[in-house]
């Protein structure tokens, strides 16, 4: 990694905390991942105005733990008190779809959503890799691993331009790091990983000699300092065993774009207060409850990003599940509602696809600590925008909330959508693993959602 030093208390111009460090990382050999640089300019003031893309992309949000799918999309007024729980439905704009009543912003738009009751198929294990990948993470793995949606269209699509990587991922580094990953990039390799700008440091980093925060407004110390370093690079010989992935990287400093969309001084303040800013701090082993997350994804996709992904709080809630619910049901209500909005206002909800869920859903019957345990035979998820059809809910589960009844969805059938909006047959489309066979994105059997893009 490339770390740029400064005291713990800076911050810069969107108010973001960089925890003493700036960072280019990667750089060390066999580096799989290089977060960027902001790039050392004053940026011009003004807003970005509403522009259409010339490309395709998905946003991710992972809600890392497992939310409990009955006290949310899925509440069962009818279930008996140890399954109920606290929470009453709320009518939305759609006739018919109700919704928990911690989601008031998302029920007034509801026709711009669709909630799947009755996702199938979740393995178990505190992770994202069916969320991120659409396979299964624990049998029939070919070396290296599956790649996630990010990398594939990194290889499949590569950059829309130089200045922004395709794929992108927010998380912050997790303690427990499996619900901070980005997506990897599996048997694709690290060329194809993700642009990590909030998951570095560590022991290993290079600290650029004579450069801290405060003077990252000079631009020509930055770069003179940058191309000392990057001489002693290619004295070194390191250069020769940089990825393409990280060599492409140095042409990030020559540009503003990327540094530009994660500014969010520069957005419209109306906009950046609709969103909401949340926090940074981590929820325990778990990632942050940052809003500025979902503007930051948006901004993202129009400099070029096929990919972002991104992780909103911790919803392993064996305890205090009505507590928590009542504390983060209304951060996320407000920062995706926001983010649909906001694609739809700027014409981009025919070309970027919005998903939302976690690993599996939790148990129907509440425990001792008013908690609700793991359950992966059932779990939802919500879509937005892509171009799909919405305003509907897709499937149903018994008056428990514990089995699908009602056309079961599998991650594969999302995914095969998620591909479809993209404009790619992932049916037909292969990668290459590392042996040189080639593997379909999602299996023969998994077509797109009809009632999504029928």
């Amino acid at each position: 990694m490339l770390t740029l030093l400064g005291s713990q208390s800076e911050r810069f111009c969107d108010g973001l905390s960089r925890r003493s460090f700036l960072q280019i990382g990667g750089l060390a050999l066999g580096g799989a991942t290089l977060p960027e640089i902001l790039r050392a300019e004053a940026l011009q003031s003004g807003t970005d105005s509403p522009k259409k893309l010339n490309h395709k992309a998905v946003i991710m949000i992972f809600l890392a733990g497992g939310p409990p799918h009955q006290d949310m999309w899925d509440i069962k007024t009818e279930a008996p008190s140890e399954v109920r729980g606290e929470f009453q439905p709320i009518k939305t704009n759609v006739p018919g779809i109700e919704i928990c009543e911690e989601f008031p912003q998302m029920a007034k738009m509801a026709d711009k959503f669709t909630f799947i009751r009755s996702m199938v198929g979740a393995e178990g294990p505190h992770d994202a890799v069916m969320c991120l990948t659409g396979k299964p993470g624990r049998k029939n793995v070919p070396p290296g691993g599956w790649p996630s949606i990010g990398a594939a269209l990194s290889k499949l699509e590569g950059r829309v331009n130089e200045t922004c990587p395709p794929f992108v991922g927010l998380s912050p580094k997790c303690g427990h790091d499996q619900w901070g990953d980005p997506g990897q990039a599996g048997f694709l390799g690290p060329a194809n990983g993700a642009f990590t700008p909030f998951r570095g440091g560590g022991k290993e980093d290079i600290v650029l000699k004579g450069i801290d925060i405060e003077r990252l407004d000079d631009r020509r110390s930055l770069l003179t300092s940058f191309d000392n370093f990057r001489r002693d690079v290619d004295n070194s010989g390191m250069m020769e065993g940089l990825d393409t992935f990280n060599q492409q990287a140095f042409g990030v400093l020559t540009s503003s774009e990327l540094g530009k969309a994660l500014d969010l001084s520069k957005e419209d303040p109306k906009i950046v207060e609709r969103y909401g800013k949340g926090t940074e701090k981590l929820t325990a082993d778990g990632p942050w409850k940052r809003l500025d997350q979902f503007l930051m994804a948006r901004r993202l996709v129009e400099a070029g990003a096929r990919c972002v992904t991104l992780g909103f709080s911790r919803w392993d809630w064996h305890g205090g599940n009505f507590k928590r619910g009542r504390e983060d049901f209304p951060l996320l209500d407000q920062g995706l509602s926001a983010l649909v909005q906001d694609l739809h206002d700027r014409g981009l909800d025919q070309d970027v696809s919005v998903v939302v869920w976690g690993e599996f859903g939790r148990t129907p019957k509440i425990n001792k600590n008013a908690g609700r345990d793991h359950w992966p035979r059932v779990s939802s998820a919500v879509l937005a925008c892509g171009g799909m059809n919405h305003g509907q809910v897709i499937g149903a589960t018994d008056r428990l909330g514990g089995e699908a009844t009602d056309r079961p969805v599998e991650f594969p059938e999302v995914f095969s959508t998620l591909y479809h909006g993209l404009g790619i047959d992932a049916r037909t489309t292969t990668v290459d693993d590392l042996a040189g066979r080639p593997h379909y994105l999602v299996d023969a059997q998994y077509a797109p959602m009809k009632e999504l893009v029928g």
